[in-house]
């Protein structure tokens, strides 16, 4: 098997045309290990040729979606944004909250959109994800860089761990963005329904988040 690419994204190191590279190889149906504002995540575009090849890399379920970091809600208008969504958005993004929207009219692929309708999303304020969404000129997909059931990678060199680890091909490229400091996951609002809930509490607490929308529980 023929080594995985790592490519130097840290301050001051990066080259010049890295990014149209890296880019290229997406668009190709190529895969990512790299960090976001949390823990580095693994990903690609939103087909369902990606989505197949990251679920064996993570032997994960069918039934559990990955999430989509956008650039920002308009990269997702079709679809639906309630007003405790847009509420949310307006003040969480960029930042560390998922929100889980309907998607009435099926148009994301299986693996987005989970079997209750809903598509996870995200605006990252990582300058790295910020300029991939913005580069490819649309949603990236992201899952945590790590084999289900274990720590997701803080550096490069873990995730290029667990890629090899899961047995990743030459198709895997790892940006290396740098250590990023422990942090909780994302905080995941599902929004889909008649009443926004908390699903997961995450960097942004429920406190916090009942700041914006008060009256918001926690699935519990």
């Amino acid at each position: 098997m023929a080594a995985l690419r790592v490519v130097d994204f840290r301050e001051g190191t990066r080259a010049p045309d890295t990014l149209d590279a890296v880019l290229h190889h997406l668009r190709l149906g190529g895969l990512l290990a790299y960090p976001t504002e949390t823990v580095y995540g693994f990903g690609g575009l939103p087909t369902p040729a990606v989505i197949k090849k990251l679920r064996a890399l993570k032997k994960r379920e069918a039934a559990k979606p990955m999430l989509l970091l956008v650039e920002d809600t308009e990269a997702v208008s079709d679809l639906t944004w309630t007003p405790e969504a847009i509420e949310l958005a307006a003040v969480f993004w960029p930042g560390s909250v998922t929100l889980v929207l309907a998607d009435p009219r099926a148009r994301y692929p299986e693996g987005v959109r989970g079997a209750d309708g809903g598509v996870a999303v995200r605006v990252s304020p990582h300058p790295l994800v910020r300029d991939l969404v913005s580069g490819i000129g649309g949603p990236i997909l992201s899952t945590s860089a790590n084999r289900s059931g274990e720590a997701p990678a803080l550096d490069a060199q873990g995730a290029l761990s667990a890629a090899l680890a899961a047995g990743a091909g030459e198709d895997l490229w790892v940006l290396d963005g740098g250590v990023l400091e422990p942090s909780p996951p994302s905080t995941i609002i599902d929004c889909s329904g008649p009443e926004p809930v908390v699903l997961r509490e995450g960097t942004i607490p429920l406190g916090r988040v009942r700041c914006v929308l008060p009256g918001i529980h926690d699935r519990k």
